[in-house]
């Protein structure tokens, strides 16, 4: 039984360095509106400052994500500017939208404490929208969101509301960006007859 589960794990361990070898397409991504859903009100307008931040420090950093064409043609001329994307190994170009359609902000007195700490719980979820560069046709989509548990002492300071918003925005555009990517990988699907 242990040497099975050891030839099990052997295989499995041997298979991921291939997958992992295998180059990962990239793209361009150029952000062009973040946006907080009409139901979140004014809170979600304050938000969309912040969000559009970490949304552009997610889409800079991500290892698949290119975010400057140097040298591109115009973008009116479709097939030159294809043909720069062909010639930069880009399996395709997008204008990102992202929207904020959930947003939730409470404080808890934490269950173990004897001096009346609390914390404070962020919960977020955002959807990106693609549409591709230059035919503006709906490219992918994907959707993120993520809950922050942040342990705050007896008050809440502004510093710690911000940090814990960063942070569920960050989490949040990660995941909505893996989500993206998965759909990006996926092949196109047959022409319709």
């Amino acid at each position: 039984m242990f040497v099975l589960g050891v030839a099990a794990a052997v295989v499995a361990a041997s298979a991921r360095p291939a997958d992992a070898a295998k180059p990962k397409k990239k793209y361009f991504f150029e952000l062009a509106e973040v946006k907080a859903s009409a139901s979140l009100g004014q809170v979600g307008k304050d938000l969309v400052p912040v969000t559009q931040t970490q949304v552009g420090k997610s889409i800079s950093s991500h290892e698949q994500i290119v975010i400057t064409l140097d040298g591109a043609p115009d973008r009116a001329n479709g097939k030159a500017f294809k043909a720069y994307l062909k010639k930069k190994k880009l399996a395709g170009a997008y204008r990102v939208n992202v929207e904020l359609i959930a947003f939730e902000e409470e404080t808890e007195e934490k269950d173990d404490s004897l001096n009346k700490e609390k914390r404070l719980i962020v919960r977020l979820s955002l959807r990106t929208f693609g549409e591709t560069i230059p035919d503006r046709v709906m490219g992918f989509s994907g959707e993120g969101s993520a809950t922050v548990k942040l342990d705050i002492g007896k008050k809440l300071r502004p510093k710690d509301r911000e940090y814990a918003i960063n942070q569920a925005v960050e989490l949040a555009m990660t995941d909505a960006l893996a989500s993206s990517m998965e759909k990006l990988a996926k092949p196109p699907p047959p022409p319709k007859k």
